[in-house]
C-alpha cells in the first residue's frame, strides 16, 4: 500500500529530495500536463539534476513541462511517498502562472487548465493528497508576494 507523508521545509532532508512537483495556476485554473507516451494527467514536475538547487529544479521543471515564463514559485511542503519497502522524498512547490510561451520541445505532450484535479491521472494514489495540500496552502496563503520570476531575466543575468 503506498502511503503519502507530508513534512515541514527543513534542511536535513535536503539532501533527500529527488523530486520537484509544482502545483501550478494559470488564469485562475489548475494546469495539469499529458507526457507524450502517456494519456493521463499529471502535476508538472521531475527529478532534480545532481548537485542542483531544488527551487532551482522547480523552476526549471515548471518551465520544460508548461512553458511558464513568468511565475511566482513558493514551497509548500516535503512530502514522501512509502511503498512500503522504499520511501521517496520530493518537495512541493505551489505557482502562479502569469506569462506562458509555446511548450519547449520535452517529454509533454499537451497543457491543459482545470478548475479541479482531473480524474484520469497518472499517479491516481499520489496526486490527490499533493493537490488537497497544495488547495489547502493557497487558502491559506492570502498575502502573497506579487514577485514574479521571469526566466528569460534569469538567462540574461
Amino acid at each position: 500500500m503506498i502511503k503519502v507523508n507530508f513534512y515541514d521545509l527543513n534542511e536535513e532532508l535536503n539532501s533527500k529530495l529527488l523530486y520537484a512537483v509544482i502545483m501550478a495556476r494559470y488564469k485562475g485554473k489548475w494546469i495539469f500536463v499529458k507526457h507524450k507516451e502517456r494519456t493521463t494527467w499529471e502535476i508538472p514536475g521531475g527529478h532534480r539534476e545532481e548537485n542542483e538547487y531544488i527551487n532551482n529544479a522547480a523552476s526549471r521543471e515548471l518551465f520544460e513541462e508548461t512553458g511558464a515564463k513568468c511565475f511566482d514559485i513558493k514551497p509548500v511542503c516535503i512530502y514522501s511517498v512509502d511503498n512500503g519497502e522504499s520511501e521517496t522524498f520530493g518537495q512541493l512547490f505551489c505557482a502562479e502562472i502569469t506569462h506562458l510561451e509555446e511548450l519547449p520541445d520535452s517529454e509533454i505532450g499537451e497543457i491543459k487548465l482545470f478548475d479541479s484535479i482531473p480524474k484520469n491521472l497518472t499517479y491516481p494514489l499520489i496526486q490527490p493528497h499533493l493537490f488537497k495540500k497544495v488547495e489547502k496552502y493557497y487558502t491559506l496563503d492570502i498575502n502573497r508576494s506579487e514577485k514574479f520570476i521571469c526566466r528569460r531575466n534569469q538567462q540574461q543575468q
